[in-house]
């Protein structure tokens, strides 16, 4: 059965928060607002929280950096998945990625689906992990970080939820 198993000990990640776009500030950053109140209202720490533009050199660099850093272990970016020519979040992501998680888009486009119909082919949502931390790109709107966050990430990022979860993987996933 699947569900959050209360009996075991709840763990505290630390989620780093990165908002892709030319047009937006931290002062008008409606889409990680609604990301850290959902990180932080579920007991994980926001380890830090930046917004870099439409630049996919400064994307991974950014990415990159937030990988070699211990004190993060996840990261999950907001904008640029679409399919204009400035949307290049997605590309900057697979540069990074030393595996994809492929059921990750594919469940969020699905879940996306009941809300706004056919319009979810344009999202390139996409998750993977390198150098032992969890990367998630999600579409720039609000409805869809809460789609993401309340539908697959909130459950996948509690240590607690059964069958399974990536917290539980963390320990392994720097295996050779």
């Amino acid at each position: 059965m699947s569900g959050i198993d209360e009996s075991l000990p709840f763990k505290q990640i630390n989620i780093a928060i990165l908002t892709v776009s030319d047009t937006r500030s931290l002062a008008n950053d409606t889409s990680g607002d609604v990301l850290v109140e959902r990180v932080t209202g579920k007991g994980h720490k926001v380890a830090a929280r930046t917004l870099v533009r439409d630049d996919i050199d400064a994307i991974v660099a950014r990415l990159r950096a937030w990988c070699d850093d211990p004190e993060i272990d996840v990261v999950i970016s907001t904008g640029g998945t679409g399919v204009t020519g400035r949307d290049v979040t997605t590309e900057a992501h697979l540069r990074v990625y030393e595996k994809e998680i492929p059921g990750f888009g594919e469940l969020f486009r699905w879940l996306s689906y009941a809300k706004i119909g056919t319009s979810t082919v344009q999202s390139r949502a996409v998750a993977g992990v390198a150098k032992g931390t969890y990367l998630f790109a999600l579409p720039g709107s609000n409805g869809a970080c809460k789609d993401a966050w309340d539908g697959i990430l909130a459950d996948q990022l509690d240590i607690r939820h059964r069958p399974c979860n990536f917290v539980e993987l963390m320990p392994r996933l720097m295996e050779q």
